[in-house]
């Protein structure tokens, strides 16, 4: 266990024997791993899921993507949560009930929850199925009140079950390993989304700005896409991995020299990094007409932009969120078509909280995904 965490409590309540179907009427409690404050650390809990209403299905959960964001929400750095608040938004399981009105999905089926588990369905961007960018505020898989359930608010996939309406479900081919699959459901949609949308084709030039959770799946897409894969990194350290990962290039950007050799090479940078740092030096490395995709959130602001690097090569400075269901599933599809999947670690819940603290550290490669199975398992300062 990490200094300083209290020992988590015990289940509040036993668990109902989940292993015979129920009634469709009936909601049922879910074993789960959450926060109780800002300082709490994820402890064991018990939550009720809603019963399935006639569009929903309820999800069984085998596997559960650790995001970085997860780490921001529980602990309060963003804003102050809602407690308890039961993170997870890359979730894998199988289809255990469906309501009375769904027919795409059925008991059995390998599923997937993202980012998101509703929006208004009405306006531009929902109509355009673009529901990340829904203009009311699309309704987290975590930590959101849900308007069309009555104000709950949604508790994630650290957790044994989830309940979510169709239309946000995503169908996971089976020729995908479920465990590496679940941060496409993040990651993967993050880095694809924009890749996509700059349409990168075979022989295109792609820079991909740091090489972490982010980082890793934009050199695997990019390849996938036919790309030639340049890695920008401050470390010397990951030159390797970045090669490893079919990087054809590692520039080291805190060489001058490096940097200005790569001017003019490229056609589209994805930049995952989430500290603040300067864009002018990556912006001198496009070509005309190329774009700087941002997809790292820094808590600060980052130094200005030079105008001038736009103009004089019509560059595009532009920003990208996730992905839309449509898009979600064509990149599941993709990467299961081109055997692309995340490298993970995979933990138990008793190493959530290490792996918090390894995932701030940035001692991961490249992604920590839970283990489900193992929520129902006592925890203890030995495996914690």
């Amino acid at each position: 266990m990490s200094p300083g965490r209290p020992v988590p409590p015990p289940l509040a309540k036993p668990l109902p024997d989940l292993s015979s179907p129920a009634p469709a009427a009936v909601g049922r409690l879910a074993a789960a791993y959450g926060a109780t404050s800002t300082h709490s650390g994820l402890v064991p809990l018990t939550i009720a899921r809603r019963a399935p209403k006639e569009d929903d299905v309820e999800i069984a959960i085998e596997f559960c993507g650790l995001c970085h964001s997860d780490v921001h929400a529980t602990r309060g750095e963003w804003r102050l949560p809602e407690y308890p608040l039961v993170p997870g938004h890359e979730i894998v399981g199988r289809v255990s009930r469906v309501g009375t009105a769904v027919s795409e999905f059925a008991p059995g089926d390998r599923v997937g929850v993202g980012c998101m588990v509703d929006s208004c369905r009405e306006c531009a961007s929902c109509r355009d199925g673009l529901e990340q960018y829904c203009e009311r505020g699309n309704v987290g898989t975590y930590g959101v009140r849900d308007p069309r359930n009555g104000g709950e608010l949604t508790q994630g996939g650290y957790s044994t079950s989830i309940v979510v309406d169709k239309r946000f479900v995503l169908r996971i081919p089976e020729a995908l390993d479920p465990a590496a699959a679940a941060p496409l459901l993040c990651a993967g949609i993050t880095t694809y989304s924009p890749l996509r949308h700059f349409h990168v084709k075979p022989g295109n030039a792609v820079g991909v700005m740091g090489l972490g959770g982010l980082g890793h799946m934009a050199v695997k897409i990019a390849k996938a896409m036919g790309a030639v894969v340049t890695v920008f990194t401050t470390s010397a350290s990951k030159v390797g991995a970045a090669v490893e990962l079919g990087a054809e290039r590692v520039v080291l950007s805190k060489d001058d020299d490096a940097m200005d050799a790569a001017a003019r090479s490229l056609d589209v940078i994805i930049d995952t990094v989430a500290a603040p740092h300067d864009l002018n030096p990556y912006l001198r490395t496009l070509r005309r007409d190329g774009a700087l995709y941002q997809l790292g959130l820094p808590p600060e602001d980052m130094p200005p932009v030079q105008p001038g690097l736009l103009i004089r090569r019509r560059l595009t400075y532009s920003g990208s969120l996730i992905g839309g269901i449509a898009e979600t599933q064509e990149m599941l599809d993709f990467c299961s078509a081109h055997g692309v999947a995340s490298d993970i670690e995979i933990v138990r819940a008793g190493q959530l909280n290490e792996a918090y603290d390894r995932m701030v550290a940035g001692d991961v490669k490249y992604r920590f995904v839970l283990d489900t199975a193992t929520l129902h398992e006592p925890s203890t300062e030995a495996d914690a």
